[in-house]
């Protein structure tokens, strides 16, 4: 079966033709998704037959897509060109070994994860009229850039790629962290806590430091923090520190358990929404583990205190 459809944009609409083949998996469907913000959505379907699928479609170009025999988990990548595109979609190891020709965006993608720079800066002033320069500060390198070196970066860029989402998202994003910035006051938000409760950050201040963790059951690296959190309120609760942590989680039950399991007694709230977490959202939080610590006033003091930098930091704060 062959897909056909057109999306209303005010981008311009391309016609591409997926020829592929399916490997390593019985999946009846293969499925055509649109990249949006970190998330997947399904746009079209094809049924495979004799292990093999093709799509033609006017799309927007452009974007990045993705195809997936499940959609409940995850998908690959796929940077779209106009014309014909093969793709060989195997699902093992995350569709790491699925092959896709065709497309020179995509193997830019493809060689530009084979060899990710150090400084974005250098692979956007090399690459400035490239899709995957855009994604890759918008989805490799923002997490960690402050709000000027987004912007110094995104002046790189060709000015027809700022019309697209992915420079809407980092235009957005440097207004956000502008806000949560050291020295800035913490923006409130209430969110529910495992027994159902509604909780704000507010009514968790007090007359010491506070630190406001986003993590998720799902992380590994959030875990392994946790050990750093225990020693840290074990060590200053009794003079008022408290943890206030945030999960991007969507599984409720994982979430309790991690909370169970590794025996964190502090407040605990989420939303179950995942990367579309509104705490997160309102803090600019694109990567996690990532806290932020807070005086009794609600002014932001430090910024991702990891391992035993969270201790350093309470034991210098506290000596004052």
């Amino acid at each position: 079966m062959i897909g056909v459809l057109l999306l209303a944009s005010c981008e311009p609409a391309a016609n591409i033709q997926i020829q592929g083949s399916l490997q390593n998996s019985e999946a009846a469907f293969v499925y055509l998704q649109r990249f949006d913000d970190r998330s997947f959505r399904t746009i079209d379907s094809a049924k495979v037959e004799n292990g093999r699928f093709g799509f033609e479609a006017s799309l927007d170009l452009p974007e990045i897509y993705g195809l997936t025999t499940d959609t409940a988990k995850t998908s690959l990548l796929l940077f779209l060109e106009e014309g014909e595109i093969k793709v060989e979609l195997n699902p093992e190891e995350n569709y790491s070994k699925s092959v896709v020709s065709g497309s020179r965006l995509h193997a830019a993608y493809e060689a530009y994860l084979q060899n990710r720079p150090e400084d974005i800066g250098n692979y956007i002033r090399e690459n400035p009229n490239s899709l995957v320069a855009l994604y890759a500060l918008y989805r490799h390198y923002a997490y960690r850039l402050t709000a000027d070196e987004i912007q110094s970066n995104m002046a790189l860029l060709n000015p027809d790629l700022l019309n697209t989402a992915y420079a809407a998202t980092l235009k957005k994003l440097v207004a956000t962290l502008e806000s949560v910035q050291i020295g800035k006051m913490a923006p409130d938000f209430s969110a529910q806590s495992p027994d159902g409760r509604s909780i704000s950050l507010s009514e968790k201040l007090n007359k010491s430091y506070i630190l406001l963790d986003f993590w998720a059951s799902w992380c590994g690296p959030c875990r392994r923090q946790k050990p750093f959190h225990k020693a840290a309120y074990e060590r200053f609760h009794a003079e008022g520190f408290d943890i206030f942590s945030v999960s991007l989680d969507r599984d409720r039950a994982a979430w309790l358990s991690a909370i169970e399991n590794d025996q964190l007694e502090w407040t605990h709230v989420s939303d179950l929404k995942h990367w579309n977490s509104a705490p997160a959202a309102l803090y600019g939080v694109r990567a996690i583990p990532t806290n932020f610590l807070i005086d009794a006033e609600g002014r932001i003091v430090a910024h991702t205190l990891l391992g035993d930098d969270l201790l350093n930091k309470l034991e210098e704060l506290y000596k004052q």
